[in-house]
């Protein structure tokens, strides 16, 4: 379906230029035993001049679908090795919370696993059995509702694929994860935007009319939200799953909450995924390791769609040893519940800035007037401290703090005194 086979046996096209100096505009077809040869007489060939001005006027970008040369690129957070350079400090003097990276990175078995690896140069396992069935172990789902990917990036982006069709819209509600907007312009939707209230909550009522006249495919939410760490409650969430859209929740960051994952709601729910990852909770952010539950009658489709090998040999290998120390990755996670805590309390005596309590593993904060929010951030990458800050009109104003260790918490305030 949709290949259009033009050379094979039964019919060969042959094009033959016109070397005579008789014209014919009429194409001949001759048969070559049982194959057709299908000759084509140019009725004069093209001057040199001719082919060179054609070649002048065809640039690259004309090969680019319209939609993507309007594209604005996403903008991602630098990594230590850029940081390092652009900053004149070396990685380990440089204080990094703008990513909600885990500092504690993963269990040591990771790099044990990882220092053993026996076959990479061999194809990955394209359903990756293993890890489906340690997650499954883990979630207490069966691994038939279950697909990995090379973080939940690529299953987001998978998702549109399956979904959406040029022009189709989904329900976006802001201020989130900025990657909705970006995978839905990527693949020619439309976006609806359904803002937050003021305390960042959703706005059940304005996404239930949204549904019921603009009829988009889908709604994506995030629990607890990036940036500002709110959770949603279940009466807010099986409101929504009673309209007809398909919700993708993403619970990137739903160990830091204290909370249940909604995993297992997609038994019974037609119209729900669940989006995870390796990221946060086990530090493996560098390795691209995310997961989702899915329906049945939705996973066939993604298996189809999906390509074969993007769970690599090295991903799978650390994200399933890091299944296998619970008690570390508990234990991480306290920690940084605990620290999270701390950071609010101090952020709260700093007198220019307004924080906002978090289910995640960072903290939002308003920049009260008379203090420059990107001026803020740009004062302190000076001195080595990361934080995030927004130029969308949704957190103009406000900074993004991640949780890090005790000590980077200790930079942290040292810095934000010297500017008070």
């Amino acid at each position: 379906m949709g290949v259009i086979d033009i050379y094979n046996a039964s019919s060969l096209c042959l094009i033959k230029p016109n070397t005579g100096f008789q014209q014919s505009h009429r194409p001949s077809c001759s048969t070559v035993g049982n194959s057709r040869g299908f000759v084509v007489m140019a009725s004069s060939v093209p001057s040199v001049e001719h082919v060179n001005e054609v070649q002048q006027r065809v640039t690259g970008d004309a090969f680019i679908r319209s939609h993507l040369r309007k594209l604005s690129p996403y903008q991602p957070i630098l990594p230590f090795e850029v940081l390092s350079s652009r900053l004149g400090r070396k990685p380990e003097d440089i204080v990094k919370l703008d990513a909600n990276e885990n500092p504690y990175g993963p269990p040591p078995e990771v790099l044990e696993a990882l220092g053993s690896m026996k076959f990479p140069y061999v194809y990955p396992d394209p359903e990756s059995r293993r890890l489906r069935a340690a997650l499954a172990k883990d979630s207490g789902l069966e691994s038939n509702y279950i697909l990995v990917g090379c973080g939940a990036d690529e299953l987001i982006d998978l998702i549109m694929r399956c979904v959406l069709d040029p022009g189709d819209k989904i329900v976006d509600c802001p201020p989130t994860f900025t990657m909705y907007e970006f995978d839905a312009a990527v693949n020619g939707a439309l976006v609806i935007k359904v803002p937050r209230k003021a305390n960042f909550s959703l706005n059940v009522e304005q996404i239930t009319d949204v549904i019921e006249r603009e009829k988009p495919k889908c709604i994506f939410l995030t629990s607890p939200n990036n940036p500002d760490g709110s959770v949603i409650d279940d009466e807010d969430l099986l409101k929504i799953l009673e309209l007809p859209i398909l919700v993708v929740l993403d619970e990137a960051y739903i160990e830091f909450s204290g909370l249940e994952s909604r995993m297992k709601w997609v038994k019974k729910h037609e119209n729900l995924i669940v989006l995870r990852t390796f990221s946060k909770r086990a530090g493996l952010a560098g390795l691209r390791v995310g997961y989702g539950a899915f329906p049945l009658s939705i996973i066939e489709y993604l298996w189809r769609a999906k390509q074969p090998y993007n769970v690599s040999v090295a991903a799978e290998i650390s994200a399933c040893a890091a299944l296998q120390n619970p008690t570390y990755l508990e234990k991480v996670k306290e920690t940084l519940v605990q620290e999270r805590d701390r950071l609010y309390n101090l952020l709260k005596e700093v007198s220019f800035l307004n924080p906002y309590p978090s289910y995640s593993n960072f903290i939002l904060c308003e920049v009260a007037s008379g203090m420059d929010a990107k001026a803020l951030k740009e004062d302190l990458a000076k001195m080595g401290v990361m934080i995030r800050h927004y130029n969308n009109k949704e957190l103009r104003g406000y900074v993004r703090v991640s949780v890090g260790k005790p000590e980077h918490t200790d930079a942290l305030m040292e810095c934000l005194g010297r500017l008070s």
